[in-house]
């Protein structure tokens, strides 16, 4: 009887060890979190619930969803009460035409992953489209303070999500057009002060403000400087007759096409706002050559704004005369 009931002990003694082992087994198994993807993140996330109903009001919802890799730039609830406060037809989100609030959204996106160490100055692509659904451009600069599209400032960085990452920024960014392209970008700044120089009867500025689509070859402000160098007679920008003037910055116009450099063909010859022509030379390197016998190197290209393309070049483009 004793041996019995020892075995009977032990038989149960064993049983609730094993449920206990068991039940312990199944309080200690840690619960793994599942990494949250854009959208649940910026949901997750109370200064970015402006932006939520944006991405939700301009159906932009799977796109920020889906797996892969991308590069969100999140504006904050006090920067999109700043757009909604620049327009006095804007109460609300809802105020916002959906197409026009999808290509600003998509203007913030980016896509691959960039990391705040990946930034360098430059122009990146975004899922934003300008003339010819070709990408438009977004400026990024480090020197000095770091700052996207001329002047939006990062407020957090590299907030890590299961389908890229996010930054988020203290301005909606509107996408820039050619004159705002060129006024974000420092090395431009002669070329602006040529465009808006008072003595003009071509108001370049309305012009290039217009629809478009324009192709701009931007000369950078060493450029203008040789131009300067060229002249005894010119020490600056006034002393450059306006008729002349107003004939070179034409001559680096073209009207109606957003010609992005995927375009360009040897020997093409390309007319300009000013009714003069260049020719295109690929044979080593991109170039154009202008109707004075000038050769010219087009060192960056297709910088892609709302209403046309920059390309820049090295020299000021000179028309016979």
């Amino acid at each position: 009887m004793f041996t019995k009931n020892l075995k009977t002990i032990l038989f149960t003694g064993l049983m609730l060890a094993s449920v206990s082992f068991i039940s312990c087994s199944d309080d200690d198994t840690p619960v793994v979190e599942q990494p949250k993807n854009i959208v649940e993140l910026a949901s997750a996330t109370p200064d970015l619930s402006s932006l939520v109903a944006a991405v939700q009001k301009a159906g932009l919802v799977d796109v920020l969803s889906a797996d892969g890799a991308l590069t969100v730039f999140a504006p904050t609830n006090a920067a999109f009460q700043a757009l909604l406060d620049s327009n006095n037809d804007w109460n609300s989100l809802d105020d916002i035409p959906t197409d026009v609030l999808m290509n600003v959204l998509k203007f913030h996106v980016l896509g691959q992953k960039v990391t705040s160490g990946d930034l360098s100055d430059s122009y990146v692509n975004t899922l934003g489209v300008g003339p010819n659904d070709e990408s438009l451009s977004l400026q990024i600069e480090t020197t000095g303070a770091i700052e996207f599209n001329g002047d939006a400032k990062p407020v957090t960085v590299n907030i890590e999500a299961s389908n890229g990452i996010i930054h988020i920024i203290d301005k909606v960014m509107l996408p820039p057009n050619v004159v705002s392209t060129a006024i974000n970008n420092s090395n431009f700044s002669t070329l602006v002060a040529a465009l808006t120089d008072s003595r003009h009867t071509t108001d370049f500025v309305s012009v290039l403000n217009g629809d478009g689509p324009f192709t701009i070859f931007a000369p950078t402000n060493e450029a203008f400087q040789a131009l300067l160098d060229s002249n005894a007679d010119w020490n600056g920008l006034a002393d450059i007759p306006i008729e002349t003037l107003d004939a070179v910055l034409k001559y680096h116009v073209v009207n109606a096409a957003n010609v992005q450099s995927k375009q360009l063909q040897n020997n093409q010859e390309i007319t300009m706002l000013s009714t003069g022509k260049v020719t295109v030379d690929l044979t080593n390197g991109a170039k154009l050559k202008t109707s004075s016998d000038q050769t010219v190197s087009i060192t960056a290209t297709d910088v892609q704004g709302s209403n046309g393309v920059i390309h820049v070049v090295n020299t000021v483009l000179l028309p016979s005369m």
